[in-house]
């Protein structure tokens, strides 16, 4: 790809992001997350592999899936209300399916299948485009939809992505596949203070990612794929390896690091709100 149609592509990703993010249009909003998406698919097959191939594919489908529900669903409030309005999201049944929508592209649990295989299939500057960038356009449209999604949907939600993000990255040994799990695993408590506590919800997602960028750079620079090339780079690059293990303690939320402060603020935010076993649970 030449540097001209590089910076069209980065151009497009970044008008998406922000159209989206600016709109209070269902249809503008909807237009920047079409953007957007076929912008970052050059990115995601730049390399010439099968892998990459099947992962410009997995991604494309399930976002184009998310869209058409985010389309269905505005049409029907649109029917109902008369209003292509964001905030004016009244229709129950429209604010699931836009949830429902919003979660797969982000890529929390339930639908959270294809965002492991397509980081697999990714180079290490994709993979960390996908977990932070992408994620900000989906999260802004449902912190201002927040107030009209139930509550159990996105508690329900936001525990099975723990769950699941925190017992999927277990057996990994590939590296991006980790960072995937921990994505979700982090989307997890996004959504679930979302339902409570939206402000807090932008923090924590915006925490993770200054968190998680240095990580994708340090392994990028050290050309690590595995765990195994990581235990080897020690005695080449002491520094790099102390701090990647140190960052990635950070992102899973142990104190004192950076990353337990959010979780803490988040556990504190829930018993407040007397869901103590929720708190428990998540913990």
């Amino acid at each position: 790809i030449t540097p001209a149609s590089m910076m069209i592509v980065f151009l497009g990703i970044t008008i998406g992001t922000i159209m989206t993010m600016s709109s209070s249009n269902w249809l503008m909003a909807w237009i920047g997350l079409e953007l957007n998406m076929l912008a970052i698919l050059p990115i995601i097959s730049k390399p010439k592999t099968t892998r990459a191939s099947e992962a410009t594919t997995k991604y494309f489908l399930t976002q184009a899936i998310a869209s058409a529900m985010m389309l269905l669903s505005s049409t029907m409030n649109a029917w109902q209300t008369g209003n292509w309005s964001i905030l004016e999201l009244k229709n129950k049944f429209s604010t699931t399916i836009m949830a429902l929508s919003l979660m797969m592209k982000m890529g929390a649990a339930p639908i959270h299948f294809w965002l492991p295989e397509v980081l697999q299939g990714a180079t290490l500057q994709t993979a960390l485009l996908i977990t932070t960038w992408q994620k900000i356009a989906p999260i802004t449209l449902m912190y201002m939809i927040s107030n009209n999604i139930q509550p159990a949907i996105l508690v329900s939600a936001g525990i099975l992505s723990m769950i699941i993000g925190g017992l999927g990255g277990i057996n990994q040994t590939q590296l991006r596949k980790m960072m995937a799990y921990s994505s979700i695993n982090n989307l997890g408590w996004t959504i679930t203070i979302m339902a409570f506590f939206p402000n807090m919800a932008l923090m924590n997602i915006f925490t993770y990612i200054i968190m998680i960028t240095p990580i994708f750079l340090t392994m990028t620079n050290m050309s690590t794929k595995t765990l195994q090339n990581l235990s080897t780079t020690w005695t080449t690059s002491m520094t790099m390896t102390l701090s990647i293990a140190l960052l990635m303690l950070s992102t899973s939320g142990l104190p004192p690091f950076t990353g337990f402060m959010p979780k803490m603020l988040i556990l504190n935010e829930l018993i407040s709100q007397k869901l103590t076993t929720l708190a428990t649970l998540a913990i």
